[in-house]
């Protein structure tokens, strides 16, 4: 069984992987025995399917019955190619198949699929059908084409694309174009307009990058000004250093159509500024989490202001930690309006340009808001271009909300890897409860609180070990379902399990979960339909005392005790497990004829002498 262990990091017991099981809440797929590596998943709400791609082969599940058997297309290289594949010695750990590593929808019947072919990309489309329940899932015969500037050769390399809904679609990928994995690019192909890429084998543009994350995100009301974000990890250095790790947002124009001169079917509005996520030790030092790891884009109610949540960890080997930071997009755009970095030669350290600016402003999008005029990069001046092409960084990096991060995790034997994030409507208010992957093979749902003097508080709810490898990925939350994939297959969890947290209202409430609370009769899901007399729930706080009278007759003022009596020179086993991370307990020993109570660590065995009552006291934390 693939699908383990529940609990660890905070929590005091368990579930095995057949408890956990058990509980309904969590259901894993190992399709095809013959396959392996099922990365790519993605959400088809029109149809109620979702679509996963391995090596070799493309699935269609129902999402509506998530355990129906799955449609299947299997999609291999031609023997010759394999073999030409093989002779080339590139099938060291098997990598001489076709790993899909994009899968887009194309319009309401089709899908655009590109796989890695043996390291030489195709693309082809798949008929998944007009309606759900015509059950279609198959190639479209003789539509395979190129699939460079799509998907990597290489499956080991990370590859992000977004295919944009205008008509003709236009494809942006993020992407290594060559066979041995030295050339990155960012490009577009398809649609109408010419292909396009970053500056080649240009280290002032992308050198050495890991792409992480795109996304568009508009900029005003005027579609013009829209603009193609990018994240992604490279190499930087400064004079006579070694080159560390650096994170990046990027961004271009969508309408961008190149320059002239040295700009000729590249980017002429490409610019990148570093993404800060770091923490100030007591000696006013630094330590920078350096590697972006992965990206979530909380969408708001404004589609100009989503929140951004990066995941880093630290590079090199000193120490190892990771962190979450969060980010607004009104910092990213102060910093693409500030200055530009600049650096005279390989011996000068990186400077703010103090020359003239020449207009329109370097990275401005033609048709736009400040440039209604100018219908094209094109008609961009010379100064514009040559200037771009030197100058693509920007001199100010971007900072998180309150110049830290969220989460933090030091001094521990993993790093996080991914993120997903939910909101979530309590009782007391919403919350956003982050998912958050770790290399181990475990999920942590986490919630961060503020508290009245700016601190927050952090909140493990619970940890669940999905798979037994380093490496999987997460996907945005659908149908109240967290879809995981890795090697080995995928599986879908439940965003709660109310019922492990025990049978009482007290143990309930000091989980803390917003997903859970008292109903009357046991700790369940949480609706905001239910009537408020009946229902007892208390995330911000986790007070017991406040919420569960009534529902334990012990309750006083500051604990909530329950008294177990023993007899005098016997042995007694008292077994006390925590149903919350939340909770502290306490034995108290009281002796014979004495009115004081001593204290003492728990314990599952305890010998009773002369003791005259023992209580167990469980309140909060602080």
């Amino acid at each position: 069984c693939r699908v383990c262990g529940f609990g660890a990091w905070l929590y005091s017991f368990t579930l095995s992987c057949l408890e956990l099981k058990s509980t309904g809440t969590a259901h894993h797929f190992a399709f095809l025995l013959n396959s392996t590596d099922y990365r790519i998943l993605r959400m088809d709400e029109d149809h109620d399917r979702m679509y996963v791609g391995s090596k070799d082969y493309i699935l269609s599940l129902d999402l509506n019955d998530i355990n129906k058997e799955p449609l299947i297309i299997h999609w291999p290289v031609a023997p010759q190619r394999r073999t030409e594949c093989v002779l080339s010695g590139k099938d060291i750990n098997g990598e001489c198949g076709n790993f899909i590593r994009l899968i887009e929808p194309w319009n309401r019947t089709h899908l655009y699929v590109c796989g890695t072919g043996a390291y030489n990309p195709i693309c082809t489309y798949v008929d998944r059908g007009q309606r759900a329940q015509e059950y279609i899932f198959r190639l479209e015969p003789g539509k395979v084409d190129s699939g460079k500037g799509k998907c990597p050769f290489d499956p080991k390399l990370n590859s992000v694309s977004a295919l944009i809904s205008t008509y003709p679609f236009i494809l942006y990928a993020a992407v290594y174009i060559d066979f041995m994995g030295t050339d990155s690019a960012i490009f577009r192909t398809l649609g109408k307009h010419t292909a396009m890429r970053t500056d080649q084998y240009n280290s002032r543009w992308l050198h050495d990058p890991t792409f992480v994350h795109a996304q568009l995100i508009p900029d005003s009301a005027e579609k013009n000004d829209d603009k193609l974000y990018f994240f992604f990890r490279e190499k930087a250095s400064e004079m006579g250093q070694t080159p560390m790790a650096q994170s990046r947002i990027g961004r271009i124009c969508l309408n961008d159509d190149g320059g002239h001169c040295c700009l000729v079917n590249k980017w002429s509005t490409f610019l990148k500024a570093r993404l800060i996520c770091s923490v100030t030790g007591s000696d006013g030092i630094e330590t920078h989490f350096d590697e972006l790891r992965d990206v979530y884009i909380q969408k708001t109610q404004d589609t100009k202001n989503p929140v951004i949540y990066g995941v880093f960890s630290v590079s090199g080997s000193v120490f190892k930690g990771s962190a979450v930071c969060v980010y607004s997009m009104a910092d990213v755009r102060m910093v693409f309006n500030g200055p530009f970095a600049h650096k005279e030669g390989p011996n000068y350290q990186w400077v703010a340009y103090q020359g003239k600016i020449p207009y329109p402003r370097p990275g401005t999008c033609p048709g736009g808001t400040f440039t209604p005029n100018m219908k094209s990069t094109k008609d961009y001046p010379d100064e514009v271009i040559n200037f771009m092409r030197n100058h693509p960084t920007m001199f100010n990096a971007v900072y998180p909300v309150h110049k830290r991060p969220l989460v933090v995790r030091t001094n521990v034997d993993y790093e996080f890897t991914t993120i997903t994030v939910d909101q979530v409507a309590a009782a007391d208010g919403n919350y956003e409860v982050l998912f958050l992957g770790t290399d181990r093979g475990t999920i942590q749902k986490v919630i961060v609180l503020p508290r009245d003097d700016l601190q927050t508080e952090e909140l493990v709810l619970e940890e669940v070990e999905v798979f037994r490898v380093r490496s999987f990925f997460m996907f945005p939350l659908h149908f109240q379902q967290l879809y995981v994939s890795s090697v080995v297959g995928v599986t879908h969890l439940a965003l709660h399990r109310c019922d492990v947290y025990g049978e009482a209202c007290a143990d309930c409430c000091l989980a803390r979960d917003p997903y859970c609370a008292w109903d009357g009769k046991s700790c369940s899901r949480y609706s905001a339909n239910q009537k408020r007399r009946s229902r007892r729930q208390d995330v911000k706080y986790g007070n017991p005392i406040r919420q569960c009278r009534g529902y334990n007759s012990n309750a006083n003022k500051n604990t909530l005790e329950t008294v177990q009596y023993g007899v005098e020179g016997s042995t007694a086993f008292l077994e006390c497990q925590a149903r919350s991370p939340h909770v502290s307990i306490k034995w108290h020993f009281q002796k014979e004829n004495s009115d004081r109570r001593r204290e003492d660590d728990v314990t599952l065995k305890t010998e009773i002498m002369d003791a005259k009552n023992i209580s167990l006291s469980s309140q909060e934390k602080i």
